[in-house]
């Protein structure tokens, strides 16, 4: 066992449709093939986009394409004590401030210009918590895997919200707290998360936690050029391992690992026993968007 820990962090907002098997499969033959960890996390911090029975069906899929994951499910749920003490270590380092602001109030910029950093505007208005993009690691520079050297400025994506004004934790504080719970080594994911690192990064670096290595993996797009999502009405992906066969050597051949056809209708099992043996991340295309 190497010291490879990766994970599969889907948000139940829905069950899961290709482009989410191409994360899963690519973040699970990455681990596989390391000889590593592989863990599974639900990302249920926001409930309302959170339909009851959600999570059930992603577990389900998952054990339908034979990807069986190390340990017990990760729930972010049970870690609102954990985002508390991240954000109050940030509010005293002086890099996390309360926010009155509304889009609406700042539609006509392009990032939330930093209105509320010296002091809130309208205190008594609900307040959201913000970092100071301004005051923590610049330029944030890392190596992906796939793409290269990426360099940001995270002062212009602005101050990304940590805590919303409805009291729900947001996205990028709770995935860097439990990466760095899960002692997470290597993250896998879409492109589309590329521009979120910069804030990852900056919030590592601020609470002294390690930095994984990222692999982002090209998008999948339909044919209005929209990227594929439960929004754009995605197919779901199939609870049958049978129906599964198919759409696993699909997934292989979108990841350019280039499965022998006679696999196509293979179980999953031998197909995905095939593909951890041949796993190469070089091997991708590096386009940024590739159509269904």
């Amino acid at each position: 066992m190497t010291g490879y820990r990766g994970r599969f962090a889907p948000t139940p907002s829905g069950p899961l449709h290709f482009g989410s098997l191409i994360a899963a499969l690519a973040s699970y033959l990455d681990a596989r093939r390391a000889e590593g960890v592989w863990l599974l996390r639900i990302e249920d911090i926001d409930p309302p986009r959170c339909p009851p029975g959600a999570a059930d069906t992603i577990l389900r899929q998952l054990e339908a394409f034979g990807l069986h994951w190390d340990g017990p499910v990760y729930w972010q749920h049970d870690r609102d004590s954990a985002y508390a003490a991240a954000l109050e270590r940030l509010t005293a380092l002086g890099l996390a401030y309360p926010c009155s602001c509304s889009r609406k109030q700042w539609r006509t910029h392009t990032v939330y210009p930093g209105w509320c950093r010296e002091g809130v505007r309208e205190p008594d208005k609900p307040l959201a918590w913000r970092l100071r993009s301004d005051l923590g690691l610049r330029p944030v520079i890392w190596q992906d895997r796939l793409f290269g050297e990426q360099r940001f400025d995270p002062t212009e994506l602005g101050d990304v919200v940590l805590k919303r004004k409805d009291g729900l934790w947001a996205y990028q504080l709770a995935v860097v707290v439990d990466d760095a719970e899960q002692d997470i080594s290597d993250v896998v994911r879409g492109f589309d998360l590329l521009d979120n690192t910069p804030w990852q990064r900056q919030l590592q670096s601020a609470l002294g936690l390690p930095e994984p290595r990222y692999l982002h993996l090209p998008l999948i797009v339909n044919r209005e050029g929209q990227k594929l999502s439960k929004q754009n009405l995605a197919p779901a992906l199939p609870l049958e391992e049978g129906a599964a066969r198919p759409l696993l050597h699909r997934a292989l051949m979108f990841l350019d690992q280039h499965p022998p056809r006679e696999l196509s209708m293979a179980p999953v099992q031998e197909q995905l026993a095939w593909a951890k043996c041949h796993w190469e991340p070089g091997h991708i295309r590096r386009d940024v968007h590739r159509q269904e």
